[in-house]
Order: C-alpha cells, then sequence, then structure tokens
C-alpha cells in the first residue's frame, strides 16, 4: 500500500469516533436509567433520560451523515460482502481467529484504501448498521415518542414488550462493542488499529 494515501480518510476517523463516543454514552445512560442506585453518574433518573434521549438523536445524526458520506464518496463498497465471504473467505478468516493468530500467521487479508475489512467484518456490520442499529433506533423513538403517540405506543405493547428489546438490544451492542475492542488488539501491535484509526495509517504487520 502506498505509504502517502491514508487507509482511513479523515471524515471516516471523525464518523468513526463520534459513533464510538455515542454508542458508550448511552450504553452508560442506559445503565443509569436502569440502576440509577447503583450508576449515578447523572445525578438523577430524570437527568439519565434526557441525556439518554439527546445521545440517542446525535447518534442517528451521525448515522445519517455516515450514510450520506460513504454514497457521496462511493465508499459504501467497503461493506458489501462478496459470495465467497460468505464461505471461503469467512472460513479462512474464522480459522485465523481462532487458531493462525496464535501461531503468528499472517493475516489472510491484505488491507489497502480499496478492501479495508475482511469477511466477517463485513457480514458482523451488515447486520449491525442494517439489523441491529435500526431496531435499537425504532424501539427507542417509540419510548421516547410514549407521551407523544400513545397510540402507536400501547399499540405496539407499550413498555412491557419495547422495554425488554431495547434492553436486548443494548446487550447486544455491549456484545459487539466487546468484540471490536478485543479485535482492534490483533493487528501486528496491540495498538497499531488503534493508532491507524487515528491516524489514518495501518502499521505493516511482520510475517
Amino acid at each position: 500500500m502506498n505509504s502517502s494515501t491514508p487507509l482511513y480518510a479523515l471524515h471516516e476517523r471523525i464518523w468513526h469516533w463520534l459513533q464510538a463516543a455515542t454508542i458508550i454514552l448511552l450504553i452508560l445512560t442506559g445503565f443509569a436509567i436502569h440502576y440509577p442506585d447503583r450508576f449515578g453518574l447523572f445525578g438523577s433518573m430524570a437527568n439519565a433520560v434526557l441525556f439518554h434521549s439527546w445521545i440517542g438523536f446525535a447518534l442517528i445524526v451521525n448515522g445519517f451523515l455516515g450514510i450520506f458520506y460513504h454514497f457521496t464518496a462511493e465508499k459504501y463498497y467497503h461493506f458489501l460482502p462478496r459470495s465467497d465471504d460468505f464461505t471461503e473467505a469467512a472460513i479462512r478468516q474464522l480459522r485465523f481467529y481462532l487458531y493462525g493468530i496464535f501461531k503468528g500467521e499472517k493475516h489472510p487479508l491484505e488491507t489497502d484504501p480499496r478492501r479495508k475489512l475482511n469477511s466477517l467484518q463485513k457480514i458482523t456490520y451488515l447486520l449491525f448498521l442494517n439489523v441491529l442499529l435500526p431496531f435499537q433506533i425504532i424501539t427507542g423513538v417509540l419510548m421516547w415518542g410514549a407521551d407523544r403517540w400513545p397510540r402507536v405506543f400501547d399499540k405496539i405493547g407499550g413498555l412491557w414488550v419495547l422495554g425488554p428489546a431495547h434492553t436486548l438490544g443494548a446487550y447486544l451492542f455491549i456484545a459487539f462493542l466487546a468484540g471490536h475492542i478485543y479485535l482492534a488488539t490483533t493487528g501486528a501491535t496491540p495498538v497499531s488499529l488503534l493508532r491507524a484509526m487515528i491516524t489514518g495509517f495501518e502499521e505493516p504487520s511482520e510475517g
């Protein structure tokens, strides 16, 4: 890869860190709402609900900005799996994560500005961005609008349905975040991928 060409453009890095910050803050405020006696970071449950709502809308705005950027800059293809991403490439990548990485084997994908995600990342992001994120946004907005659209809220099942559904989505977010952080340590060095998302340039792997 040309050392003068960043793997991650400035817009991508800003979008990534804004998305990460809003997701982490949503998780923290969500815990403060569910366990106000244990997570008193926001002063009161009412404050936690208010912060959670505003941060949620910030996530939505950032999401639309991300969609706008990836389509206008023609970057969306990074997230589109190919046919072999569900078969041979996925098996190679899974074997690397389960076995090869512990044996010091070379990563099966050589990243460059036109191919940044491996097969498992593509599948994960496809589900995350097109299923989990919209699900969490829809359930969150419906709960936020309980007093504004009471008929819709009650017709769906009210808090008895939306509450557990939104909580389940939150724990899936936490699982995704934990996996994302772990995989971010699997580069050439434990911090090389993190540094790449800050500087834009990825440190080449050895071997």
